[in-house]
């Protein structure tokens, strides 16, 4: 790669989560990539005006207008692995990554492409992680999803990728099949441009939404990775969406130890729940103290269980009432 000194870090990161993904099939090309984020490289951006703003000269500005977009590090990521693919961004604030991977999995699902290339990507900016304190929704103290003492959630960043294939076509060809996505739900409760609907409602349907369209009932979910920011408001209606429609289902918040990484949360805790499926246990909602006496939920608290997991539902929640949920599912040998 030349001059790989003038990428965003956030490329850097979409390189190193598709070499990953194609190291477990090199002979997958795709037909379509769709990427979920928030922010594009916002730190080049934010740099970019605060040298007009000081009336500098700077003759990297040409560097950071061309990093700014969103766009570009998945550019980057597929020139440097030597793949061409038409690109579809999705920023649908936090649930971004999630939206990315559905989307995917019906354009499959539909019978338009064979093979897409889905996941998400975000980097921490100043101006995201000032727009969160302000909201006095970030915490300085430990993220500790769904505990009763969480007072919100720390932020994180990253990169994750997943190659999708229509399931007859990966085994005609001999492909590692990791697991399926079966189940894609959306929803949008419109409820305030930055708090869910304390009734739950929007989560509710999105997971219902899933479910049918994995033409599954709620008792065949085994697992769900919750949204669970740490946040009050989040938590609680999340919490009441999973009591009312899974009951007593093991649940938990991978935030505590990955940070929320917005568009790129989905993405993420779609592989962390690919590899639930995979190893067989059910991952840790860290930091646990104290059961909320509003939130009924069987969480997985401080330590992995082994378990017996072949149906994983996952939740990307995100403002503006933005929700969505996919379940993936253990492949039959």
């Amino acid at each position: 790669m030349r001059h790989p000194e003038r990428l965003h870090r956030v490329a850097h990161m979409m390189i190193w989560a598709l070499e990953e993904a194609l190291a477990q099939d090199p002979n997958f090309r795709p037909e379509l990539t769709v990427v979920g984020t928030t922010s594009g490289g916002m730190t080049f951006g934010e740099d970019y005006y605060r040298s007009l703003h000081h009336h500098q000269n700077d003759r990297r500005a040409a560097s950071w207008i061309a990093n700014y977009p969103p766009q570009k590090p998945i550019i980057d990521a597929q020139n440097a692995l030597g793949l061409a693919s038409p690109c579809q961004v999705i920023a649908n604030a936090c649930a971004s990554g999630t939206n990315a991977i559905g989307h995917a999995f019906e354009c499959i699902h539909a019978g338009r492409y064979e093979r897409v290339l889905t996941g998400g990507y975000d980097a921490i900016s100043e101006l995201v992680f000032v727009g969160f304190d302000s909201l006095q929704a970030a915490t300085p103290e430990k993220c500790r999803p769904f505990d009763r003492a969480r007072s919100g959630l720390v932020l994180g960043e990253g990169a994750a990728i997943l190659a999708l294939e229509n399931l007859e076509a990966a085994r005609a060809r001999g492909a590692t099949i990791l697991a399926e996505i079966v189940g894609y739900g959306i929803s949008t409760d419109n409820h305030h441009l930055t708090q869910p609907n304390p009734s739950g409602i929007g989560p509710r349907q999105a997971m219902e939404r899933a479910l049918s369209s994995a033409h599954l009932p709620a008792d065949a979910i085994d697992y769900v990775n919750a949204h669970g920011t740490a946040t009050p408001f989040n938590d609680s209606s999340e919490g009441k969406a999973i009591a009312e429609l899974f009951g007593r289902v093991p649940v938990s918040s991978t935030k505590g130890m990955m940070g929320h990484s917005l568009g790129a949360a989905g993405a993420i805790e779609a592989v962390i729940s690919l590899i639930a499926l995979l190893d067989q246990f059910l991952p840790p909602n860290i930091n646990f103290d104290t059961a909320d006496a509003d939130i009924a939920l069987n969480v997985v608290a401080n330590e992995a269980r082994p378990s017996n997991v072949r149906t994983v539902l996952s939740n990307s929640f995100g403002f503006g009432g933005t929700n969505a949920s996919v379940i993936l599912q253990k492949v039959a040998a």
